[in-house]
């Protein structure tokens, strides 16, 4: 099995932590090479993913990689935050610009994630991997294709040493931009974001915001089910560990799954996986 890693949000209630906790501790025994945990947006929630990291590296002994963003915090809170996180032991980041929620906080001072890599290594040189985040499908709010491949290529040469996709579902989509970003000269590792489907209709409402395709076929496939959830369970795991497989066949150095701070979609697409 080739390294796989695990995404979180930090919870906020009591009842969210042990959820996490449960979360945490099940996939767990899936060995991953690291976990990540998601900033919260807008400045107000500085403290949420600090708190989740020290969480899940001390009480799950698992290594722990915060995410980073632009959104919300002045150079020197985001200065702070980078030296709180190396006082903790973390040496992995997942640096992106974000976006910034209606009527929340503040923008920042860095506009683009390319500009928050080069602010890290400017502070701590090459102390930290970096990973970042890519758009095999394009991001939403590029002005095209090749001027969104630039971008990326500006954070690779900020200083960037890996990158983690947005999710999908078509592979091919996956395979051309890596071939894209190669015949730009750029040659870390990308690794593919998967998304397990548990509950479609959310799915689809994240899918329009973030500019993810879901196929036309999966969606008939979903509505043909109804209301048949072992149905849906069944074939939306099977769906994916195939992309899966064929991702890996094709040369994926990695898997970084999105779960939600669930583990019941991510273990059966796990348990799915030939």
């Amino acid at each position: 099995m080739i390294p796989i890693s695990f995404e979180f949000y930090p919870p906020k209630t009591d009842e969210q932590r042990t959820q996490l906790d449960r979360t945490a501790q099940k996939l767990k025994a899936h060995a991953p090479e690291y976990v990540s945990c998601t900033f919260g947006a807008g400045g107000s929630t500085l403290d949420y993913t600090p708190e989740t990291i020290d969480r899940l590296q001390g009480h799950h002994g698992l290594d722990a990689a915060p995410h980073i963003s632009c959104v919300g915090g002045t150079r020197s809170e985001l200065a702070a935050l980078l030296q709180r996180y190396r006082s903790m032991g973390c040496r992995r980041l997942v640096a992106l610009r974000g976006d910034l929620p209606s009527g929340m906080g503040h923008p920042g001072e860095f506009r683009y994630a390319s500009d928050l890599v080069a602010f890290i290594r400017s502070e701590h040189a090459d102390y930290f991997h970096i990973e970042v985040g890519c758009y095999p499908e394009i991001h939403p709010q590029a002005e095209h294709a090749l001027a969104d491949l630039k971008h990326f290529k500006a954070k690779v040469d900020a200083g960037a040493d890996g990158a983690i996709t947005q999710y999908f579902y078509n592979a091919d989509a996956y395979f051309r931009f890596v071939d894209d970003i190669r015949a730009l000269g750029v040659d870390i590792p990308v690794v593919p974001g998967i998304m397990p489907i548990s509950n479609f209709a959310q799915l689809r409402r994240f899918s329009e915001a973030c500019g993810a395709e879901i196929p036309r076929w999966v969606g008939k496939r979903m509505q043909a089910f109804g209301d048949d959830a072992d149905a849906i369970r069944e074939f939306a795991a099977d769906l994916v560990a195939r992309m899966c497989e064929r991702l890996v066949d094709g040369g994926a150095p990695a898997l970084h799954f999105y779960t939600l701070n669930l583990s019941k979609p991510t273990l059966n697409l796990l348990q799915n996986l030939r």
